[in-house]
């Protein structure tokens, strides 16, 4: 059964009231990191990265039902077809490079540089990967399914005659990165379950935010041993004091926050995409505006995880003197 049109506007009202939430996170996050040193450490500037490409993705459900309004053949329709193709997904990418450093932190010692030097990598492949099967989709059109990006009620994406490329180059390697990411955590859980007195040691403990040389010689380098003797975690946990900086627990929490929250998010629209493929015309107002108002607050809740983070390790450093 269609939608009413009054179904239609609320809507639209959703995704654009929670796209403009989510450019206030994005702006939140430029601006706290350009005028604060304090965020300026690995992790925080991931999240700063993806803020990019999260405008991107909250210009594309600010479009809302005025894509497909326009019409399947029309430029907006494309424009926001392309924005939804390539954006969402890497920001699960990027959710996935910051598990990948946590797993760098825990199991090889990087330290801040060596994980800055990465971020130039994690760029590329990202941009990569996402740009060239949303530019390769704005050329597809045949005369029996129509151009590849279409109205998918909500916004214009893949067409839901091309569903099952939607499910090869859109669900399936989002939950395919969900997985990879909940492997990378367990295998963190694990490791640190398994040396929680080394980890215990250090976990309030500083993670250095601007470059230190990773020299496991070092004499400065700060060592926790566990009680068995077998392993050895070396944190470098003594910043110059004009440095501020997040405790080990806390660069481990942000990035786990942001992947639960990743989750979440991604529960609605998979939801309403295998209720789509298995009875096709299949339409539910009140999972629609589920998948409108989460699809559309990706840019909002990281810069709710990028200040809550970073001003707690703000107070905790401020009352460690």
């Amino acid at each position: 059964m269609p939608l009413t049109d009054d179904q239609l506007w609320t809507l639209q009202v959703v995704e654009r009231v929670a796209s403009s939430f989510s450019l206030l996170g994005i702006v939140t996050i430029i601006a706290t990191f350009c005028l604060s040193e304090h965020y300026r450490n690995p992790i925080h500037r991931l999240i700063l990265i993806n803020s990019f490409f999260n405008l991107f993705d909250a210009v594309a459900t600010m479009i809302s039902l005025s894509g497909p309004r326009a019409g399947n053949d029309s430029a907006l329709c494309q424009f926001q077809g392309f924005l939804m193709q390539m954006f969402p997904p890497a920001d699960v990418l990027w959710t996935t490079a910051m598990a990948f450093d946590v797993f760098l932190i825990v199991f090889h010692r990087y330290d801040a540089e060596a994980l800055r030097k990465l971020e130039w990598k994690y760029f590329s492949v990202i941009t990569t990967l996402v740009s060239i099967p949303a530019i390769a989709f704005l050329f597809v059109d045949t005369q029996d399914k129509g151009p590849m990006y279409g109205s998918v009620t909500l916004w214009c994406a893949i067409n839901p005659n091309w569903v099952l490329f939607r499910i090869i180059f859109y669900y399936g390697p989002i939950w395919f990165l969900i997985l990879v990411s909940m492997v990378l955590y367990g295998l963190i859980g694990v490791n640190i379950l398994k040396r929680k007195h080394a980890f215990k040691a250090i976990s309030n403990d500083s993670f250095p935010l601007e470059s230190v040389s990773q020299n496991n010689g070092d004499a400065d380098d700060a060592n926790a041993q566990s009680q068995d003797g077998e392993s050895t975690i070396s944190l470098y946990h003594t910043p110059p004091p004009s440095r501020s900086s997040l405790s080990f627990r806390q660069y481990v929490l942000m990035p786990l926050m942001i992947f639960v929250i990743l989750l979440a998010i991604w529960i609605a629209p998979t939801t309403n995409r295998v209720a789509s493929f298995t009875n096709p015309g299949y339409l539910s107002d009140p999972l629609l505006l589920a998948v409108g108002a989460t699809g559309s607050l990706r840019g909002f809740w990281n810069g709710v995880v990028f200040i809550t983070i970073g001003m707690k390790a703000r107070k905790g450093k401020a009352a460690a003197g």
